[in-house]
């Protein structure tokens, strides 16, 4: 096969269909090609299926969510930002809500309406979808893109290839984590002479060493603080919940500190989380407070004070770490192990060992140098005609709606400049 098209769009992810739908809509004439079998698979997995599409802080306070990428990315907020995104899906139909934190979702919890909504808005500006098309290479002359070399993914001759000729192709490929959902790394080898910034799970749960974590499997800490040591310095630190699982710890601020603990893993330094238990309370109130319900409910055992203080599958852990005696009388607790208690609410200790893979990362960390990239288009500083938008960018920044947005906006910034600039093609 042989054809013209104006603009390919080479995954149909965030990025891509948001990139695909926008260049038709200023009149282009756009094909998406997409090797799974339907668009939007990792989409679909957003937000524990619910899609947090954005958040409503402001800019300032927004960027502040980002580890990279931050400048790169003024001129796609600046063209397409969360409360236009927010407008661009209510004037589609789809009703949303604001949640904790600046968190917006459909109204519907459903992360396959944003899907139906981006591809139906897609195909009404004329979009084409090819699915189950795999990209084999992107033929250049004189670094300007000449088109797309793709097979089909059901045909067992992989050698058999279709080529499309185009001289403006928008790589939204996405990073390599979510496998199973097409997000495999392709776009890094398509993006030919580029330099790769190594790619690392971002946003990922965190393996513990020991035994502790299994005995909490399950269990759910909201509002507390954890903290981050490297090499017995205090690096990080976020508030919120947490959850502990068979293998170490996730949540969502396990998950926003993940990506800077798997650099200093990486780097072979020892990192250990601390988890305040009583972020609320400083040192010298929280010993006050122990002090006075020893002393209110003296006769009691010390493992049923400890019911007041912690979620009942703490407390084995708690009278396992202090070595406090669990029959203990209140009113005979020692000063000594009151503070040891403290310090224990105020400084539970983890030793990470490493993170989960990058399969079961929610974005991948690093990606293609952004440098090489214009961020006022989106176009390739090194090859003409190619546009790179999404997590294929070496972007990434904390659980949210923030990552989304990026994917978003990079899209709509790729799908404009690539709609509206003049290129000498092939």
């Amino acid at each position: 096969m042989h054809s013209d098209k104006e603009i390919v769009v080479i995954g149909a992810g965030a990025a891509g269909l948001m990139a695909a739908g926008r260049a038709a809509s200023l009149g282009r004439e756009v094909l998406v090609l997409e090797k799974m079998h339907r668009p939007g698979r990792k989409l679909g997995l957003t937000g524990k299926g619910r899609c947090n599409l954005t958040n409503t802080a402001n800019y300032s306070e927004f960027i502040k969510h980002f580890r990279n990428g931050k400048n790169f990315l003024r001129p796609a907020f600046y063209s397409f930002f969360n409360q236009e995104l927010q407008d661009f899906f209510q004037d589609q139909g789809l009703s949303l809500v604001e949640e904790r934190g600046g968190r917006v979702f459909p109204s519907s919890n459903s992360a396959i309406q944003v899907i139906d909504v981006l591809v139906n808005w897609a195909k009404q500006n004329g979009v084409q979808f090819k699915t189950n098309a795999a990209v084999r290479d992107l033929p250049l002359k004189d670094n300007c893109v000449q088109g797309v070399e793709f097979f089909d993914t059901r045909n067992s001759k992989a050698d058999k290839t279709e080529y499309l000729q185009s001289g403006k192709v928008i790589l939204a490929t996405g990073g390599a984590s979510y496998p199973a959902t097409g997000s495999t790394g392709d776009g890094y080898a398509l993006a030919k002479g580029h330099t790769l910034v190594p790619i690392h799970p971002g946003l990922v749960p965190l393996e513990v060493e020991g035994d502790v974590c299994p005995q909490l499997q399950g269990l759910s800490l909201k509002n507390v603080k954890l903290q981050i040591w490297v090499d017995g310095k205090k690096k990080q630190e976020a508030r919120g919940e947490m959850l502990f699982t068979h293998f170490g710890i996730s949540g969502p601020i396990v998950l926003s500190l993940s990506s800077a603990v798997v650099e200093e893993l990486n780097n072979g330094s020892k990192v250990e989380a601390i988890v305040d238990l009583k972020p609320g309370l400083d040192y010298h109130k929280l010993d006050r407070r122990l002090q006075r319900d020893f002393q209110e409910q003296g006769k009691k055992d010390f493992q049923n004070l400890l019911s007041a203080l912690m979620p009942a599958k703490l407390k084995s852990v708690c009278l396992q770490q202090t070595a406090i005696p669990a029959d203990k009388k209140g009113d005979h607790i020692s000063a000594r192990e009151r503070r040891q208690l403290r310090n224990w609410l105020k400084g539970f200790s983890l030793q990470i060992t490493s993170s989960r893979p990058l399969s079961e990362a929610i974005v991948t960390a690093g990606g293609i140098k952004l440098s090489e990239v214009d961020p006022h288009t989106l176009c390739s500083r090194l090859i003409s005609g190619l546009y790179l938008a999404g997590e294929i960018l070496d972007i990434d920044a904390d659980t949210g709606g923030f990552n989304l947005q990026a994917a978003f906006s990079t899209g709509w910034l790729a799908g404009t400049s690539a709609a509206k600039c003049d290129n000498p093609g092939v």
